[in-house]
């Protein structure tokens, strides 16, 4: 299957939205994307994160920030890992790289990065 068709990424309600099941080692995902993400980036930080688990089900929110040089501003990517054994689900979405008040322009950087994460996903995905 070609990336173009494994790539969602669609840009709703002005977010960068990036949705894909996998198969695989949920630990392994996890640090690539931190690896990936913080090493991608001068500007790239770690935000906060959190881990949950029922049973097989296992959860981790992370929440990185980086600086757009396009949108001269910051932005975030949230990312969701929900995994039963080596059946993963990830979400990213990024939010936060416009300027105005009452409304978004300029949302180029929350796209760029979510792309990005994208990439080191499908990447991932495909070794």
């Amino acid at each position: 299957m070609s990336y173009a068709k494994l790539l969602v990424l669609e840009v709703l309600y002005y977010m960068a939205k990036y949705e894909r099941r996998l198969n695989g080692d949920f630990d392994s995902l996890l640090q690539t994307l931190d690896r990936e993400i913080l090493s991608g980036s001068i500007s790239a930080s770690f935000q906060g994160g959190s881990d949950f688990s029922i049973g097989d089900v296992r959860c981790s929110v992370r929440v990185y920030e980086r600086y757009s040089w396009i949108g001269s501003n910051r932005l975030a990517a949230n990312i969701t890992l929900v995994g039963n054994g080596n059946d993963l689900f990830l979400s990213v979405i990024s939010s936060g790289g416009s300027q105005a008040v009452f409304f978004k322009i300029n949302t180029f950087g929350e796209s760029a990065f979510t792309d990005k994460i994208a990439k080191i996903v499908e990447r991932w995905a495909t070794r």
